[in-house]
């Protein structure tokens, strides 16, 4: 990771400590789990919160498509330099909440989404508007990916419930600041073969 990558996610996070859920990038071993089933048959990929894009490399080093890739990121900067490290790659400078009223996608043909959003920070009713927003473009049997600090799902249980979601542990590492540990969140009811390419 370059040292300006560290110097201005430190300063992303003194400005606003509640958006950005750390004082340092996520580390390689965390981007390696966040995507670790995500491949280049999953087809498009939604990444929320990409910060310096660590998990975008990592999903770029597992075969998807830099064109593939739509990166929601709200903070400006971080946009402006995500365009330059991924040009291919359609960047959106926005809040993920605003997922559930814009149409990005003209229909629901996204594989995976893979989230560095701090959950444990976000209100809920800007966590429903984001899932909800984030499930209307992802095709059937498609899956969040979401880490957290804490000790369990930053999702709460009456929220995965209301949207109808399971949300299964995949893994934990301890080489991140802080560790980390990583779920899918699916639907429960959701065809689970589906080819995208073919519809």
């Amino acid at each position: 990771m370059p040292a300006s990558d560290a110097l201005q996610f430190f300063f992303a996070w003194a400005a606003a400590p509640l958006r950005v859920a750390s004082v340092t990038p996520s580390s390689t071993k965390l981007a390696e789990l966040m995507t670790r089933e995500i491949g280049a048959d999953t087809g498009p990929v939604l990444e929320l919160g990409p910060g310096t894009g660590p998990f975008t490399r990592a999903l770029l080093s597992r075969g998807v498509m830099e064109n593939d890739l739509t990166l929601i990121e709200s903070g400006v900067d971080f946009a402006r330099m995500l365009k330059q490290r991924f040009p291919a790659a359609r960047v959106l400078q926005m809040d993920a909440t605003d997922l559930r009223d814009k149409q990005i996608f003209s229909e629901p043909i996204v594989g995976a989404t893979v989230s560095g959003l701090p959950f444990l920070s976000i209100p809920p009713r800007k966590t429903l508007a984001i899932l909800e927003g984030v499930f209307k473009v992802m095709r059937p049997g498609a899956a969040v990916y979401q880490f957290t600090y804490g000790p369990r799902c930053p999702i709460d249980q009456g929220l995965l419930d209301r949207l109808d979601l399971r949300a299964t542990r995949i893994g934990h590492t301890f080489r991140n600041l802080p560790p980390a540990t990583v779920y899918r969140l699916e639907r429960i009811n959701s065809i689970s073969r589906y080819d995208w390419r073919f519809g």
